[in-house]
């Protein structure tokens, strides 16, 4: 027999110990500050209807889901059709983001409140080839906003993003900010036809990634004439201005009036709303910004950091979407975390505070009874203190070994003689530090050395 292989599948992967302590510790800053601006929780299943999800992402993004076979005889009744296909296979899938199971629910139930401010922290599959800090099945953290066409829920949004990555200790991001609107009028203005719009942008998003001679290359193979291509780079040459004020001339400059030229002044809006939050000074204008989920139909985001590449997360505008679900349009806007990325980044940069993996105690024993054991690491319990006791009689040095390899901190010391004289041996195992004293104030003493190592910790 062959040897069954114990790594996870390409693209997922396992957590051990300290892995989900740092994704706790990223989340619950995540959830504190979102729910610090008002934003709800919200789960959806795993499993969405492929009707739901079909349709969304655009044809790229219909291939990368995860469909779901039919089970038992509707399985067989679609293998022995005579038109068999891939759409009689699944009628289920796996969902690819959060922002259309928040459509979904939007249009499901009629008494949310009318600015439906949710969040939500759950996992996404795509069926993608893995590279460096991607994998087929991560956690997306969204902010949204549904109800309102405001640009101070572009700000809101926004505004949670940037708390969120300056409480991790990020200090070095931008978040980029664009408008699909803004680009329509940009790829008219370089007289190319509207129905090349989706193929030229998808070019232009290379830019930063193959330089304006790889996009001008990819542009004409795309069917945009020279002249027209050329146009359209040397209309996003401001990219590298990196200042807002001379980017909205450049554009301005090519722009006629209309909904383009509206969508710029609507950006520099909300350019200076964003110096009035946690944003300011995080934030700038990026005309060749265009993100390539298709629902998008207005503003749109991506957070950058230096000397990173890719991003960390982005959004946008998407007023359409929810109509797409229900009797009426309902106007929404968000923002997306990739909390792979983050981990990713925070670990190569050495960016964790210390964080505790496992108890706080080893409660090593001999000669005693298993009550008095189980007793003993329940008052230990009770005091706030995380304990794990040795489950099969050693040697003290052997108890004592564990708990260094184990990276526990201290050690209390339960044996014949302490029982018999209601006390307890405590061991700092970093000072070697040990004292024996009356039970309730060695319990104590343990909090106190606990409280000393994580003064932050409740």
């Amino acid at each position: 027999m062959s040897k069954t292989s114990t790594k996870p599948p390409s693209g997922m992967r396992d957590f051990l110990p300290l892995d989900v302590i740092r994704r706790q510790h990223v989340t619950d800053v995540i959830r504190s500050v979102y729910e610090a601006h008002g934003f709800l929780p919200l789960e959806t299943p795993a499993i969405e209807n492929l009707n739901v999800l079909l349709g969304k992402y655009g044809a790229e993004g219909d291939q990368l889901l995860y469909r779901i076979l039919h089970r038992r005889d509707a399985l067989t009744r679609a293998l022995e059709s005579d038109d068999l296909d891939q759409s009689k296979l699944a009628d289920q899938g796996l969902r690819y983001d959060l922002t259309i199971p928040l459509a979904r629910v939007r249009a499901q139930y009629q008494d949310l409140p009318r600015y439906f401010k949710r969040y939500q922290i759950q996992p996404v599959w795509r069926a993608d080839r893995p590279g460096r800090g991607r994998f087929r099945e991560f956690y997306q953290c969204d902010v949204d906003i549904t109800g309102t066409k405001s640009a101070l829920a572009e700000a809101e949004v926004c505004s949670a993003v940037a708390q969120v990555l300056l409480q991790l200790g990020f200090d070095n991001f931008q978040i980029r900010i664009n408008s699909r609107v803004l680009l329509s009028g940009l790829i008219a203005a370089a007289n190319i036809p509207p129905e090349l719009e989706e193929s030229a942008l998808i070019a232009i998003d290379k830019l930063d990634k193959i330089g304006p001679e790889g996009v001008l290359k990819e542009l004409n193979q795309r069917g945009i004439e020279s002249q027209a291509a050329a146009s359209l780079l040397e209309i996003f040459e401001c990219e590298s201005a990196r200042d807002d004020t001379d980017i909205a001339t450049h554009l301005a400059a090519r722009l006629a009036d209309g909904p383009g030229r509206a969508a710029l002044d609507e950006l520099l809006e909300l350019s200076r709303m964003l110096e009035c939050t946690p944003a300011a000074g995080h934030h700038r204008l990026s005309p060749t910004l265009a993100r390539g989920l298709g629902y998008y139909t207005g503003p749109i985001f991506e957070i950058e950091v230096d000397d990173l590449a890719g991003s960390l997360g982005g959004g946008g505008r998407y007023d359409n979407l929810i109509g797409m679900f229900g009797k009426q349009e309902v106007p929404a806007v968000g923002f997306s975390i990739g909390l792979e990325r983050i981990l990713l980044v925070m670990e190569e940069r050495e960016m964790f505070p210390a964080l505790g993996a496992g108890a706080d105690v080893l409660l090593c024993w001999s000669d005693v009874e298993s009550g008095e054991l189980l007793s003993l690491a329940r008052e230990l319990r009770a005091a706030g203190l995380k304990v794990e006791l040795i489950p099969e009689a050693a040697k003290l040095k052997k108890q004592l070994a564990y708990a260094d390899n184990a990276g526990t901190a201290f050690a209390a010391i339960l044996g014949a003689d302490e029982q018999a004289a209601g006390e307890l041996t405590v061991k700092h195992l970093a000072q070697r530090e040990q004292e024996r004293l009356p039970r309730a104030d060695a319990i104590e003493t343990l909090c106190r050395w606990r409280t000393e190592a994580a003064p932050d910790r409740p």
